[in-house]
């Protein structure tokens, strides 16, 4: 309630004994309460869960008034919501691309195979519950197989450990569990807890779905998320702001996906890197409440810190049919205020795109900033030999799984049952929520999506993260599927390095898949109907939101109780899947001397690369059990293999976990070389708390990805850039490597690395650094979390004293 109150109502009165300890604190808090009772802000409930937490547009107003007044210029929309959260609004900086912002943000949110290693964390912390609304989903461990209800029941059993343990413990530290079936983080975040100016850090990078309702919603590592539950302010380098100009509207096969299809081939896979994509023109009206998420979900294909459009009525509407149309009317009253741009904001770039012309786009494969039109996309598939059959159309994932989304293909199905055709490819449809599987269960839309061969899998990520028992290929073997998802790194969603993955909407995925052809184009090309005429589709259409509303299904939700501090969460010392944590040990003060290079990694080095998704998911409790898929899919630079490489003490080739072990064992520490966007990818912060545990202590590279680069930071890692990214090609695999003047690392300084080759000579680069001040302190205490212990033993002992 204080938190909510503090402002314009401050009287003098009150500053005074706040700035003084001539009284008690108890008497200064209950003077603070005297002074607000006066008046009482508009009470809006964050959600039909949280009844008695609220939105609190009041005090964001307040806050972002005080920063324009010391800025004294407009404010886009990023800016905005981002100030709007300050933690200390009067005097912490705010610049583009080179201040740290303190925020404090509304709420975390937590997929089950991130949230087991937050959690852990969260329990090391010794707090008793979590001080900021939390939420875990459980939708990344149900193994795609044979459908939805068969493999839901088969991922309870196998998973049975992991979601007690996650269900018991949301139940001790105050946090809302989403059983599994519920759906995807993503589509129930939108369906219940984002609304316009919200502030919320997830840990799953495609977090920024939540955009499509007006709110920065950021992709986090779960050691961030972590200190927001424990009430710390939370720190994001302060971004850019890329514009994006829609005008025109959308019409005929082109759809939402096709916005950001486009935008990844103009900004490629890290052109967003440091910056917040918005979106405002005109053309906003013509995208649906879930068509922008699907824009802003995919944004963390381009390496954007989040994406967001500006509130509107596209945005008031599914708020309103979701039920909260009280945080449609408050948002009303704080549109000019909060929740879109001041007239005349300044953005760093500004991009536009005309929804009347833009083709409808595949993206593919093995990248997804690799765009084509369709009508170039046959010539293009011709030229390079990629496969042109098409094995197999996958609908849904967070990105593409709400009720218009199923609409629309339901339309191009009902053409193909009127015409008395199936799909030629194997189908599966992933529905993003137990909400929308209902719903369109009950509009005979799932049904119709069946009636052409398609399988209706479980409201869970499945094949999209690789959860996906594929049976139609061998692994090796060459062939192509297309997908209405997000990523189509090599190997992502099957495994299978010779599988040319391509992203487009859904629309074309289900036109696609009935002529199973890779070059056919449904805006010109025709099909053979069941008495062998020919037809061609119509442009699809279908109902944005339910005519009927939406049909909640089964209830999924897990409330925590009033009080759940006498609850036991219990980890088994032999368990397999789940591991407590032992802390990292802290910086000794010496310089890195001579560390051996454990692999110089050649080209793209995605989290996947790092840390494989798929079958390893179910480690993902268990730090050293995990950590036996670090860097096996990395391509070595000295024998362009994965997962072999030379053992520097033995002279042996070896795997890398192996090799990472061994000189763990020998107590001698090491580095890993790479390239271009390192990390970029998932939010999984595994791929950072793998290579610390097996003994790396620096990863040096010619640029990082965003959520990649906080990981290794938060982990006691060095996360460091060649000054000129030409010396990559300096260090060569069987080099040592020397990192000095540790004891002055300073924020903005570069640091001196000493390359010692194998034939005795040396030569010294510049490394450059992102590390401020609080995050020096990480690195020499070993960890953000061992920072944070010692934080709260200290004032938990000051406040003994005190007492």
């Amino acid at each position: 309630m204080l938190a909510r109150n503090s402002v314009s109502l401050i009287s003098s009165v009150e500053k005074f004994a706040c700035a003084t300890q001539t009284i008690s604190p108890i008497r200064r808090l209950c003077l603070t309460r005297t002074v607000y009772a006066s008046t009482k802000p508009k009470e809006v409930s964050l959600s039909r869960f949280e009844p008695n937490k609220y939105v609190n547009y009041e005090k964001q107003a307040q806050t972002l008034e005080i920063v324009k007044k010391r800025l004294n210029q407009p404010l886009t929309l990023s800016e905005k919501i981002l100030y709007s959260h300050a933690d200390d609004p009067k005097t912490q900086q705010f610049e583009r691309g080179k201040s740290y912002l303190r925020l404090r943000p509304d709420r975390v949110a937590m997929q089950d195979a991130t949230a087991q290693m937050a959690v852990l964390q969260f329990i090391s912390s010794g707090l008793p519950n979590v001080l900021c609304p939390t939420t875990i989903h459980c939708d990344h461990l149900i193994e795609a197989q044979l459908g939805g209800d068969q493999d839901l029941k088969r991922a309870k059993d196998q998973n049975k450990e992991v979601y007690n343990f996650l269900a018991t413990a949301s139940a001790k530290y105050d946090i809302g569990f989403w059983k599994p079936g519920s759906g995807i983080i993503h589509q129930i975040i939108l369906e219940n807890y984002a609304y316009p100016g919200l502030l919320l850090i997830g840990t799953d990078s495609h977090t920024p779905n939540g955009g499509g309702l007006g709110g920065l919603c950021i992709g986090v590592g779960g050691a961030d998320a972590v200190d927001v539950m424990a009430n710390m302010p939370w720190e994001l380098k302060c971004p850019k702001v890329i514009g994006v100009r829609l005008t025109g509207q959308l019409s005929g096969w082109t759809s939402a996906k096709d916005v950001i299809l486009k935008l990844a081939g103009i900004l490629t896979v890290k052109g967003g890197t440091g910056a917040i994509i918005e979106y405002f023109g005109p053309g906003v009206k013509s995208i649906s409440c879930t068509g922008m998420g699907t824009i802003c979900n995919m944004g963390a294909e381009i390496g954007a810190t989040t994406s967001v459009f500006p509130y509107n009525e596209r945005m008031a509407e599914y708020l309103k049919a979701t039920k909260r149309e009280d945080i449609a009317n408050f948002a009303n009253e704080y549109r000019d205020v909060l929740l879109t741009a001041d007239e005349g904001a300044k953005y760093d770039r500004v991009i536009d795109i005309n929804l009347s012309e833009l083709e409808p786009h595949v993206n593919g494969p093995f990248t997804p900033d690799l765009a084509h039109p369709i009508d170039k996309l046959g010539k293009e598939a011709e030229k390079n030999k990629w496969p042109t059959d098409i094995r197999v159309g996958l609908i849904g994932s967070c990105t593409n799984s709400s009720y218009e989304d199923m609409a629309r293909s339901a339309n191009i199905a009902q053409q193909a049952i009127n015409k008395g055709i199936k799909a030629k490819s194997l189908f599966t449809v992933t529905p993003g929520s137990e909400q929308v599987r209902a719903t369109i269960e009950r509009d005979g839309i799932a049904e119709k999506l069946r009636q052409i061969g398609g399988v209706v899998l479980a409201n869970a990520c499945g094949p999209c993260i690789g959860q996906w028992d594929r049976k139609d290929i061998k692994k090796g073997e060459k062939n192509t599927i297309i997908s209405s998802y997000n990523r189509n790194f090599t190997g992502r969603n099957d495994a299978n390095p010779q599988t040319h993955a391509f992203v487009t909407s859904p629309d074309l995925v289900t036109a696609m898949i009935l002529s199973g052809d890779l070059r056919f184009n449904p805006l010109t090309d025709s099909l053979t109907a069941a008495d062998g005429s020919k037809f061609k589709l119509e442009p699809p259409t279908g109902d944005n939101l339910p005519s009927k509303g939406f049909d909640p299904g089964e209830d999924t939700y897990q409330e925590p109780p009033k009080d759940g501090t006498s609850l036991k969460v219990d980890v088994d010392p032999k368990s397999a899947r789940l591991q407590l944590l032992e802390p990292f040990k802290p910086w000794d003060g010496k310089d890195y001397i001579d560390f051996p290079v454990l692999i110089k990694i050649k080209g793209k080095c995605t989290t996947d690369h790092i840390s494989a998704a798929g079958p390893w998911l179910k480690y993902r409790g268990h730090l050293d059990n995990i950590s036996n898929n670090m860097f096996i899919a990395a391509v070595n630079e000295e024998n362009n293999e994965a997962n072999n490489i030379k053992n520097r003490l033995t002279n042996e080739w070896g795997k890398v976990p192996d090799v990472a072990r061994s000189y763990k064992s020998k107590d001698t520490p090491w580095v890993v070389i790479g390239d271009e966007n390192y990390g970029e990818g998932s939010s999984r912060e595994h791929a950072a708390l793998e290579p610390r545990h097996l003994g790396g202590r620096a990863i040096i590279v010619k640029s990082f990805a965003r959520i990649h680069e906080t990981n290794l930071k938060k982990q006691g890692m060095l996360a460091l850039t060649f000054d000129n990214p030409a010396d990559y090609d300096k260090i060569k695999p069987d080099d040592k490597v020397s990192i000095l003047g540790l004891n002055k690392l300073t924020p903005g300084q570069p640091v001196e690395c000493r390359i010692k080759h194998s034939n005795g000579k040396t030569e010294t680069i510049k490394l450059l650094h992102t590390l401020n001040e609080p995050q020096i302190g990480w690195f020499k205490a070993g960890s953000a979390l061992n920072a944070m212990r010692t934080y709260f033993a200290s004032k938990k002992n000051a406040d003994k004293t005190s007492a």
